[in-house]
């Protein structure tokens, strides 16, 4: 299915950080911030992302004009409630050129594709460019200083064996974020967000090797 919202030459200087995203419900987050506790006491000196801001990104759009954004809500909406819902799990973790510490994802991963496909998909026909980056699902945890080459492998390895029970992505988020717009901590919050459709299968068949 296609849309028609084109973004207009004429737009506002003011913009907005924007992605689009799913995040786990509150049982899993705490499971998992209960794993993290070791190194939350051990790991002081690193950038922990808030666990209300958990989230698995399916497409990053950057910065947008703020008027752009209103375009993007009736095709999210609509594509949010014809797809079933993937049912995933938080899954042991990894890093990023040694600077990013994350959860890895599990569960019903060409689900996960799928909705991605489709979100990239709206994000273009809205006249919206992206990078054309392979999906990598994961849940960011925490970002090291430059030169510390060992606090965000050591979080990782906290998660080796970390296996959380499976839970359906219930709702499609639009987030934005003030990344970029001070020293301080990264805050997100929903500009709005979609039920999904039916949940997909009754549990998480087993992650990607």
């Amino acid at each position: 299915m296609r849309y028609e919202c084109r973004v207009t030459e004429e737009t506002p200087p003011a913009t907005v950080r924007v992605f689009i995203a799913l995040a786990p419900p509150d049982p899993a987050k705490d499971e998992l911030a209960r794993e993290l506790r070791p190194v939350y006491a051990t790991h002081p000196q690193v950038r922990w992302n808030r666990v209300e801001d958990w989230h698995i990104t399916l497409a990053f759009l950057g910065a947008l004009p703020v008027d752009t954004v209103p375009l993007l809500r009736p095709p999210l909406a609509a594509l949010a409630a014809s797809h079933p819902a993937p049912r995933l799990a938080l899954h042991g973790g990894g890093t990023f050129d040694e600077r990013v510490a994350w959860s890895g994802v599990a569960g019903d991963l060409d689900g996960l594709h799928r909705l991605a496909d489709g979100v990239r998909a709206v994000v273009r026909d809205c006249g919206i460019a992206l990078e054309d980056r392979p999906l990598r699902p994961h849940l960011t945890l925490a970002r090291v200083r430059r030169g510390d080459h060992t606090s965000a492998g050591e979080i990782a390895a906290r998660l080796t064996e970390f296996r959380g029970r499976p839970w359906p992505a219930e709702r499609l988020h639009l987030v934005g974020s003030n990344a970029g717009s001070g020293p301080g901590q990264i805050r997100y919050r929903d500009i709005e967000a979609w039920p999904l459709g039916t949940a997909s299968g009754a549990a998480a068949p087993p992650a990607r090797p």
